[in-house]
């Protein structure tokens, strides 16, 4: 039976050997693309033209195919490239050799390596990677490496990068629907970064915590893109016994942990299948399936997915298996069978896509009929410890569903496939194809190699950044609560705080809140329109110099920075600061007006109203503490004149 995540504990995850790394793809920031000129603009639907292709595998060095490759060749696939003058040209279509390598897009990507503690190349040499599910027009991408064996503090300990490369990123799918795919070509082409991290994760939570460290990393950096698509992380997953598959594709770092929690049961539960048919002597030497055509005799069946493919003219066929009776119906994910790993297969590689696309005679709720089941294993031989799928669909593509579900049925013997999966918005996940393999890489002969000089290094290395773990150390040690710390040691305000804290008066934890808070309210308010670094840092130094709250340097703000465009001296001397008592009797006047016992949200209220009185001028939290007796004092004497009454 599955746990839920939240039952879990540190111990139950090493019971089973949970281990994950992450690949995490970032696009940089240029202004061209890797290879070619072409501007990097924002994504757009608009298209000036379409192109049809076809992709087909090609020879490794050492003259073998890749497995993917060959999946994704059964597959059939016609490949629309719905393309935009403004964005592509010639080379991103493969009719024209690449540019040199972008230089802005090295220098960015040679930085963030630099940052991760890595060990630079001497040399760059350009790779092809096989792409054959048509993301990339050339059937290829342009890859490289440009660092290894780098690392980022966790914890009490250090996660090993494995390495960092630079390539090309590949287009955006807009539909896939049975042999038809249909991408939009605004994204390719433009830089992006993949750091790969070691399998040195042992539970879901430390999967999304690193994850959120290298995010910070990059974005701490300055030099990234962002926005929907611009990050996306491959979650790597194995449990004892298991073996690695990726999980693709992840745009948001919250939904690692659920995903990586019910990949690793997955597998768990993948290999007491495993188990199962080892106990029931299956193995792949005694392996056996054989195919049926049942159209006819499932021709009158009343079972609507069946009987809309006969209408269709569509058959039917029958995959007996031997010995497998009662395991297709084993729980893999919470809501999936062993029988919807089947059938992730056939709707992937047969294009079978219109769901359910199979049915098996161990399937509970809606199906054929008794009398109809009985009818198949009559016509396959089926025997008391077999089970039966049937599947339906064109006749061309019911051969390679057979196949596969004979195929998959077979690697159960195995336990778990080297997988990459795409991962679903209920934490679940469905097959995308077979792991790559080393053969889908070889060398592009089109691009010279770059040389990594010395000189190059000096002059990146010259003005890296603060790592935001080390700022982020920096802002502790001052006063500063962490998670704060953490959301400065990566926002674009960072250096213009740091300036602030030089300048003016205030703590520095009084400036973080100002700077985290208080400064968005203003920005939202709509009342300004810009403020300039300079007149923020100007403000708070003035007023922290004449002993005014912190809140005051907004209302200063909003009257310099505003319609008015006031001068900060002039707004600043025409303030009065309310004392206690002002407070008070401030506090009870509203009071007066306000229903003593609805407390819901009387503390805000009013402290709300007596900031907005005096122009912000009491500090927080001098208001709080004044608001607070003001509604003690009041429930209390109504209280009293309640009993009196009585």
């Amino acid at each position: 039976m599955i746990k839920r995540m939240e039952e879990m504990t540190t111990s139950d995850y090493e019971a089973i050997g949970l281990r994950s790394g992450l690949e995490i793809h970032q696009q940089i920031d240029t202004r061209k693309k890797l290879f070619c000129r072409c501007p990097v603009l924002p994504y757009s639907d608009e298209y000036d033209a379409q192109i049809l292709r076809h992709m087909r595998p090609t020879l490794s060095e050492l003259g073998e195919y890749d497995g993917t490759a060959l999946m994704e060749f059964k597959t059939k696939k016609n490949i629309t490239y719905q393309i935009n003058k403004d964005t592509i040209c010639t080379y991103e279509i493969d009719d024209t050799p690449p540019f040199e390598l972008n230089p802005q897009a090295l220098d960015i990507a040679l930085e963030i390596t630099m940052l991760l503690n890595c060990k630079l190349v001497s040399e760059i040499h350009i790779q092809r990677k096989q792409y054959l599910d048509g993301s990339i027009p050339a059937g290829f991408q342009r890859t490289t490496i440009l660092g290894v064996d780098g690392w980022i503090p966790f914890k009490n300990r250090r996660i090993n990068i494995i390495q960092l490369g630079l390539e090309e990123d590949a287009c955006r799918e807009v539909s896939d629907t049975g042999h038809e795919r249909v991408y939009l070509t605004d994204r390719l082409g433009i830089p992006l970064i993949e750091t790969v991290t070691a399998p040195e994760m042992t539970t879901p939570r430390d999967v999304a915590e690193v994850a959120r460290i290298l995010s910070d990393l990059v974005r701490a950096s300055g030099k990234v893109r962002r926005g929907i698509g611009a990050a996306r992380q491959d979650v790597n997953v194995s449990v004892t016994g298991g073996c690695r598959v990726e999980i693709k594709g992840v745009s948001r770092i919250p939904a690692i942990p659920l995903l990586v929690h019910n990949e690793a049961f997955r597998q768990v539960f993948l290999l007491e299948i495993k188990k199962e048919l080892s106990r029931r002597g299956i193995t792949d030497s005694t392996f056996s399936s054989e195919c049926f055509d049942v159209t006819d005799e499932l021709s009158g069946t009343v079972y609507s997915p069946a009987a809309a493919a006969l209408k269709k003219g569509f058959e039917l066929r029958a995959v007996l298996l031997r010995g497998y009776v009662g395991l297709l119906s084993t729980v893999t994910q919470p809501g999936c069978t062993f029988a919807g790993e089947i059938s992730d297969r056939v709707r992937v590689i047969a294009c079978l896509d219109t769901l359910p696309n199979i049915v098996n005679d161990g399937e509970e709720g809606y199906s054929f009929s008794v009398s109809e089941w009985e009818t198949v294993k009559k016509k396959t031989g089926a025997e008391t410890g077999d089970a039966v799928v049937v599947v339906w669909g064109s006749v061309e593509d019911l051969d390679m569903a057979t196949g596969e579900i004979a195929t998959r049925a077979r690697e159960a013997i195995y336990g778990v496939c080297s997988e990459t999966r795409q991962s679903y918005s209920d934490g679940t996940n469905g097959f995308e194809r077979i792991l790559p393999g080393p053969n889908r890489m070889y060398p592009d002969t089109d691009l010279q190699p770059i040389a990594i000089t010395e000189k190059m290094i000096e002059r990146i290395e010259s003005d890296l950044p603060e790592r935001p773990w080390e700022r982020m150390e920096r802002y502790i040690t001052v006063g500063v609560p962490a998670e704060s710390a953490r959301q400065m040691s990566i926002s674009y305000m960072r250096f213009v705080y740091d300036e602030a804290v030089k300048k003016c008066l205030y703590s520095p934890r009084i400036l973080m809140h100002f700077f985290l808070s208080t400064l968005n309210h203003l920005k939202n308010s709509g009342n300004v329109s810009e403020i300039p670094d300079e007149t923020l840092i100007e403000v708070l130094s003035a007023a922290s110099r004449r002993n005014l709250p912190v809140e005051a340097a907004a209302y200063i703000l909003e009257k310099t920075c505003g319609n008015g465009n006031a001068e900060i001296e002039s707004v600043i001397t025409d303030l009065t600061i309310p004392d206690r008592k002002d407070i008070e009797d401030t506090a009870v006047r509203i009071m007066e007006i306000l229903d003593p016992f609805d407390t819901g949200l009387m503390e805000r209220f009013l402290i709300g109203r007596i900031k907005d009185r005096f122009k912000g001028m009491p500090g927080g939290r001098e208001v709080l503490e004044v608001v607070r007796n003001t509604i003690f004092t009041e429930f209390a004497d109504s209280s009293s004149r309640q009993i009196q009454r009585r």
